[in-house]
């Protein structure tokens, strides 16, 4: 599987399938057709409409789509996202909104690096930009990235987050969203240990394999069957010659989202079954409920393979973070160093991907944290998507962090005053 034939091949086979879609949606379309109407060729045309739509975006990265924001005064505000820090494997943004006050709570928003674009992301986004400053980390496809840029790992990635803590100060409010939450404890330990004025106040993990063996899941039984070796040769390739990073070794976006759509194939099948259906009748729409969350859903994008490889053995196998036995360039982490940082886990009772148990494993490895700066939430009713994106977050999740940033702020050290040494004074 290790060569550029592999990857161009999957690619090229992703190209027919969306040349077909195009084909049939425009013979079937044929003006002359309509002379006489056959409910066949509108299915056809439909099909082509949607098997065209689901293929092409699958090599897109979607647009933020946050342009302005409605505030106090009632005036929709421009929001402006400029990169605050520019990497080659991943950049961290800020969404300015010209013209607001600045607010209360600054808040870094870990993105996860899982096959999907940060843009994943965008309602949490738009429900934290109500009343906060919301930064991102938006990582890069690796097929983009040249080989020239070196190597990517979990490792790569903590220094990144410690990095990008480092800039945003130490009034910030972390929030980890799934993978990356155990690779920002890491790196929160890192700073509570070498840099402690650059920690951050409070830190948000939401539904990240902490410990991935506390609740064992098809993902984390993925992970135990499979060997690395098999890993390697079955999941990596090198990227073809038609991107930047050509000859670089990667686990394929293609590859994960099959694995994505594997897992709830029949509830895909059926999600697809009715697009067609609709479209076929004229009932769809170009932003409709199934175009919205799918043209994310689809939009796929590479991982290094080091990052992929790593992850599998050091996180889920090794459980490194879980055993308190992370090393970053040769330092090895402390986690009972965080003493100063509020920490507070949110899981899903229905998430099948991160199930309850393996995130709040975090609290019990803070051994140096006093317990009235822990805090945990188990959502009723919510799976992996709804405890950062879907209406549990909305409604229930986001007041529940937003309270836990505000009771947990630090307050400003006072200056001591100097001694007067002149007794007349």
């Amino acid at each position: 599987m290790r060569y550029m034939m592999t990857y161009d091949l999957m690619e090229t086979a992703r190209n027919t399938n969306q040349w077909l879609g195009a084909t049939a949606s425009a013979m079937a379309s044929y003006p002359m057709f309509s002379a006489f109407p056959n409910p066949a060729l509108n299915w056809m045309a439909a099909w082509g409409e949607v098997t065209e739509r689901t293929y092409q975006r699958m090599v897109v990265k979607p647009d933020w789509g946050i342009r302005t924001f409605t505030c106090e005064d009632g005036k929709d505000h421009l929001v402006e996202i400029t990169p605050v820090i520019e990497r080659d494997f991943g950049d961290l943004l800020h969404f300015r909104v010209n013209g607001r006050k600045e607010q209360p709570r600054k808040v870094l928003v870990v993105a996860p690096m899982s096959g999907h674009y940060a843009t994943l992301l965008r309602s949490t986004v738009k429900s934290l930009l109500v009343n906060c400053e919301v930064y991102i980390t938006d990582w890069h496809n690796a097929r983009d990235i040249p080989v020239s840029a070196g190597k990517f790992d979990v490792e790569d990635y903590t220094q990144y987050l410690v990095d990008f803590m480092r800039e945003m100060g130490p009034e910030t409010h972390v929030v980890a969203i799934c993978q990356p939450a155990p690779l920002t404890l890491a790196a929160t330990a890192y700073l509570a240990e070498l840099d402690p004025a650059a920690q951050p106040t409070t830190l948000t993990l939401i539904g990240g394999p902490i410990d991935p063996d506390a609740t064992p899941t098809e993902v984390t039984d993925f992970g135990r069957r499979v060997t690395m070796g098999q890993l390697e040769e079955t999941m990596i390739q090198r990227v073809g010659f038609k991107y930047k990073g050509v000859g670089r070794m990667v686990y394929p976006g293609l590859l994960q989202l099959s694995s994505f759509m594997s897992m709830n194939s029949e509830r895909h099948s059926k999600a697809f079954n009715d697009q067609i259906m609709r479209v076929s009748r004229g009932e769809a729409s170009d932003h409709d409920a199934h175009n919205r969350f799918y043209d994310e859903y689809l939009a796929v994008m590479d991982m290094t393979a080091e990052f992929y490889l790593s992850t599998v053995e050091r996180i889920f196998k090794n459980r490194e973070i879980a055993r308190n036995e992370f090393v970053v360039n040769g330092h090895k982490i402390d986690l009972s160093k965080i003493t100063n940082v509020a920490v507070k886990t949110v899981e899903g009772a229905n998430d099948d991907i991160s199930a309850p148990g393996q995130c709040i494993a975090a609290l019990d490895l803070c051994t140096g944290l006093p317990d009235s700066k822990k805090a945990s939430h188990v959502e009723p009713g919510a799976g992996h998507y709804g405890i950062f994106a879907g209406r549990s977050w909305r409604d229930n999740i986001r007041p529940l962090v937003i309270d836990f940033m505000n009771s947990n702020v630090r307050k400003p050290k006072r200056a001591s005053k100097p001694a007067n040494k002149n007794s007349a004074a």
